[in-house]
């Protein structure tokens, strides 16, 4: 029998980590950085990866970094290119356990389609930086450290 002293218990929920990440050949990434700073602020870890990212560069630093939100700024309209490939990629290294979220100039048509594809949100132009941070506290997977 285990003494339950040598098992460790879980602390209160780990600092969300969050990847904040450019798909595609868009190379505008002012708003990305604005958000990145701001969850920052806002107490997460933030890892932003650059501009003009793969989705298996994106899928590779969800896993290697162990995060649990990946945020996709996209202006380019690719998005309906790129997006499955993204979740298609982080199914292939094992991260669809991760919240994705999605933020740009995606069209309000093509929102529900996004969605479908397993992006749980998308936050567009003007959107308070509260809103997406709300949304990522509320709904990111809950990991705890242990001690």
């Amino acid at each position: 029998m285990k003494d339950a002293s040598s098992t460790p218990a879980p602390t209160e929920r780990r600092t969300i980590r969050i990847l904040v990440a450019k798909p595609g050949l868009d190379g505008h990434d002012r708003g990305a950085k604005v958000l990145a700073r701001a969850f920052r602020d806002a107490g997460c870890e933030v890892i932003y990866t650059g501009l003009f990212q793969t989705p298996e560069m994106i899928a590779n630093a969800a896993l290697q970094e162990d995060v649990d939100v990946v945020g996709l700024s996209i202006l380019s309209g690719a998005h309906m290119s790129l997006f499955p490939s993204i979740m298609d990629a982080l199914r292939a290294v094992g991260r669809d356990d991760v919240l994705v979220v999605a933020g740009g100039t995606i069209p309000e048509d093509d929102i529900a389609l996004v969605k479908e594809l397993g992006v749980a949100a998308v936050f567009g132009p003007g959107t308070p930086l509260h809103t997406a941070i709300d949304f990522v506290r509320t709904h990111a997977p809950v990991r705890t450290d242990t001690a």
